[in-house]
């Protein structure tokens, strides 16, 4: 992966997304530069506390920057498209993406307990655990399924399905 590329991954609440998303970037940081999108489709991230400059700032409508010796962050008061995020970050060589569905990029849908087959529409891959058996599940030939427990396997997927962008 020397291009810049870009996966998502989707999923019901609680089956492991964000700590799939997690281990991903722990392991790809050791070589690239990742870029992590989160979408918050509820607005109910909290990131700043009320009474402070930067919660007084953002009040007032407009785009803050907070920026410190250890972090740079950036509040605006509407939601970015793709393009826009990847222009503002620019030097990443990976971008992981948690939900955000309706993007056009290589996704992989993590599943435990059960799989819900309203998320085969808008992947190429499954990442499933062992309380699955796939063989119950009617998953198109084109789906991909990858052992939510083998970082390995879902990594090599991700270096071979990724979208340039």
């Amino acid at each position: 992966m020397n291009k810049r590329v870009a996966v998502a991954f989707t999923g019901p609440s609680g089956s492991g997304k964000t700590t799939l998303v997690e281990k991903v970037s722990r392991e790809l940081i050791k070589t690239q530069k990742v870029t992590i999108i989160k979408n918050d489709p509820k607005s109910k991230a909290v990131f700043d506390v009320e009474g402070k400059d930067s919660y007084k700032f953002y009040q007032t409508g407009a785009e803050v920057v907070v920026t410190s010796p250890t972090r740079t962050t950036y509040f605006s008061q509407r939601e970015k498209n793709l393009d826009e995020i990847v222009a503002m970050i620019n030097e990443f060589d990976i971008l992981l993406v948690e939900g955000l569905k309706t993007l056009p990029l290589p996704r992989i849908a993590i599943f435990r307990n059960k799989i819900d087959e309203d998320y085969f529409d808008c992947s190429e891959a499954i990442a499933i655990d062992h309380t699955i058996n796939p063989a119950d599940y009617a998953i198109p030939e084109n789906i991909d399924i990858l052992n939510l427990n083998n970082l390995e396997q879902i990594i090599d997927w991700i270096k071979n399905n990724a979208t340039s962008i």
